[in-house]
Order: C-alpha cells, then structure tokens, then sequence
C-alpha cells in the first residue's frame, strides 16, 4: 500500500511587492535591489517567507531581525555572545509559533503617523519600509553602495518603539546599547 504523498503548500506567484520595498515617491524597486548585498536580498526573502508562513499580513521588523540572525553571521557576532543569540531566537520562535499572538493580525507602527501614510508599502510594515531606507542609508553614508546585515541591525535597534526592539529588549539585550556599538 502506497501512502498519500505530501500536501504542498500553496505558494504565492511572486510580485512587485517582493522586491524591495521603497515608500512612494522613492526611486524604483530596481534601484533599491541593487542597494543591498546578496545577503541581505536574501534575509529579506527569508523575512517575506517567514510573514507568508506565520499568516501575519505584512513583514514586520521581528520578521526582519530573525532573519538577520538566521542568515547573517556578522549580525550574531555583533552580540554579546552567543547566549544573547540564543535567547532572541528563542522568543523569536515563540513568537512564531503562536506564543506572540497579540502581534497576529495587527499592523506594526512605530507611532510615526505621517511617516506611516508616506511610506505605506504593501506587505511590509512602515517600520520595516523605515529601516530597509535607513539601512540604505547607513552604507550610503559610510560609502557603500550596498546595505549589508548590519546596516538593517543598526537600524532595527535605533527604533525604539519597533517590534524588533521589543523583542531584544525582552530577550535581555539592551537594544540601545547595541545600537551605539554599531553606530
């Protein structure tokens, strides 16, 4: 007797919206994919996959910063060891699994109202439009032409009211603390 195979999960035909988000009235999607590194293009579609797989209707910055930890060994070792790694995984698996539920279905926003309506970028929570710029940039600033993993942690961490801060600030990282070491 052969078993059933496997259900698949529907995937999503992919859109303009899984380039870069830009608030509007930026230069294009185009323009903004070659401001990153390939590695951060990738967290960024590990960030989309997680949003996608979690059904939380945009990515956020939590998304953002687990991601970053998952893919870039530059972001881990700008902890204070692995033990702080550890634990902001741990909660943000947690959170993934559905321990963070309050955060489903609601949209992340710093407080920023006007910057919210000037950057509204389908999927992507305005916080997380905010860092991808800021990150952006951080390299611009520094001379890079591309954003790497830890212009978007220096950015994560420099937003005080984001659900990436939270998140450290609960795992027992000092969220400000981090950012000054990065600036």
């Amino acid at each position: 007797m052969q078993s059933p195979s496997p259900r698949m999960p529907e995937q999503i035909a992919p859109t303009r919206t899984d380039s870069v988000p830009m608030p509007t009235g930026s230069a294009g999607p185009a323009d903004a994919d070659a401001r990153l590194t390939a590695e951060l293009a990738s967290v960024l579609s590990g960030a989309r996959r997680r949003a996608l797989r979690d059904r939380d209707t945009q990515v956020d910055t939590a998304h953002l910063l687990h991601s970053l930890l998952e893919a870039d060994p530059e972001v881990r070792a700008a902890f204070d060891g692995g033990h702080q790694v550890a634990r902001v995984l741990g909660y943000l698996v947690q959170r993934s699994i559905g321990y963070g539920l309050r955060w489903q279905g609601t949209v992340e926003d710093s407080g920023a109202v006007p910057t919210v309506r000037d950057r509204a970028v389908p999927g992507w929570s305005p916080p997380a439009v905010i860092a991808l710029t800021a990150a952006m940039e951080r390299a611009a600033r520094r001379g890079d032409l591309r954003a790497g993993g830890l212009d978007l942690l220096a950015a994560l961490a420099a937003d005080r009211e984001c659900r990436a801060v939270e998140v450290l600030e609960r795992a027992g990282v000092d969220a400000r603390s981090l950012a000054g070491r990065l600036a």
